[in-house]
């Protein structure tokens, strides 16, 4: 939510919605770990896994951002096969579906990195000429 924020901050429009975006699916992926981990009898343990990172520049947001989610995807692959290796067929689904989300995440992250690449500051001035224009004609949400 931070990378959100900031971008929302700058009118950075299309990027902040695809932040805020992943930021309410990634807590989705939390409740559905945290139902399963309580239908087996365990205990939910919500900890923050690092620091919030206080970046500033688009392009080094969409790089961490990128890291994490391959991060994710890997680390949902293995616990995954975890699961198989223990007859859990269940848990084996909700890793691999997240697994799913991750890659799609990733993706989006990796199309924005190519526009920053191609486009550069324009692309990110397109974005905030795009809200000023929005503003001016009374669209603001």
């Amino acid at each position: 939510m931070y990378f959100h924020f900031r971008c929302d901050d700058q009118g950075y429009d299309l990027l902040a919605g695809l932040f805020k975006r992943t930021a309410i699916e990634e807590m989705l992926h939390i409740e559905r770990i945290s139902e399963r981990i309580l239908f087996l009898k365990g205990e939910v343990e919500l900890k923050a896994s690092a620091e919030v990172s206080k970046i500033h520049e688009v392009k080094d947001m969409l790089e961490l951002a990128s890291k994490m989610e391959q991060d994710s995807a890997r680390d949902y692959n293995l616990w995954a096969n975890e699961c198989a290796a223990n007859a859990d067929s269940v848990s084996k689904k909700l890793f691999e579906d997240l697994v799913l989300d991750e890659e799609r995440h990733y993706d989006q992250y990796d199309t924005e990195m190519d526009n920053m690449a191609k486009f550069g500051d324009r692309y990110l001035a397109l974005q905030s000429i795009e809200r000023s224009k929005n503003i001016s004609m009374g669209n603001a949400e």
